[in-house]
């Protein structure tokens, strides 16, 4: 049975004067599933992310989600569709409460108490939490507060880039079990940028490893176990050591 897919790319190219940085790729997101992107760093994963989220527009190419052409949604449906977090949790000076309330402010509605409580414990906090300020939580728990306030939205598609890099093991567990939860449990679609191989196989169903601009290999999670692709086995192999 053929996977549905929730992005799919048609030989998607991303040009600056200077630099190519997407050369051509095409390929599925499938639906309600975990897939990692791993890679070296100027891969081009980051502006990958940013083309599937419409922040950057390919100079080539279409991006389709759930089957239409990204050009043809508005900004706010297409980032209400397609959820990000990003590696950095930047914070809104103020209450944790303003923070997540942010995307339904910018709609023009308010957060009511209620649903603030539960978007917090949602991700695990408490949610006496709520009333304190954003600059005195720790770096795991800005990223939850961070994951709450793009879940607001409902996305049915969750783009993840990096977002347990600086984070403690136990931090870093905890997300990850939060992430697998809202995969199971809402159908949620997550594509996930990680360096962290044993982190890539603790949660993705399928994974894309990009170099140079492309898609050097990709498939179920278990290729990383045997790539065919030779820079992919040393890529693989530096990573492991």
């Amino acid at each position: 049975m053929k996977q549905q897919a929730a992005i799919a790319l048609q030989e998607v190219v991303y040009e600056t004067e200077k630099n190519k940085i997407i050369r051509g790729i095409s390929g599925t997101f499938a639906k309600g599933k975990i897939t990692a992107i791993i890679g070296p760093s100027g891969a081009g994963k980051t502006t990958l992310f940013r083309l599937c989220n419409g922040l950057l527009s390919p100079t080539g190419g279409n991006i389709l989600i759930d089957g239409k052409d990204i050009l043809t949604f508005d900004p706010v449906s297409l980032r209400r569709l397609v959820g990000i977090v990003l590696q950095q949790a930047t914070m809104l000076e103020g209450s944790v409460r303003d923070n997540i309330a942010l995307p339904l402010q910018l709609a023009g509605k308010e957060l009511k108490g209620e649903e603030a409580e539960r978007m917090i414990q949602l991700v695990g906090l408490e949610a006496d939490i709520l009333d304190r300020s954003s600059r005195d939580l720790s770096g795991g728990q800005k990223q939850k507060v961070s994951i709450a306030r793009t879940l607001l939205n409902e996305p049915d598609i969750l783009l993840l880039d990096e977002i347990t890099s600086s984070l403690d093991r136990v931090s870093k567990q905890d997300i990850e079990r939060l992430i697998k939860r809202i995969n199971k449990e809402n159908d949620t679609t997550v594509v996930w940028i990680t360096h962290n191989l044993e982190q890539a196989k603790a949660v993705a169903d399928e994974v894309w490893v990009m170099m140079n601009g492309t898609v050097a290999e990709a498939g179920p999670i278990d290729l990383l176990d045997h790539p065919e692709n030779a820079a992919v086995k040393q890529f693989v192999t530096e990573e492991e050591k």
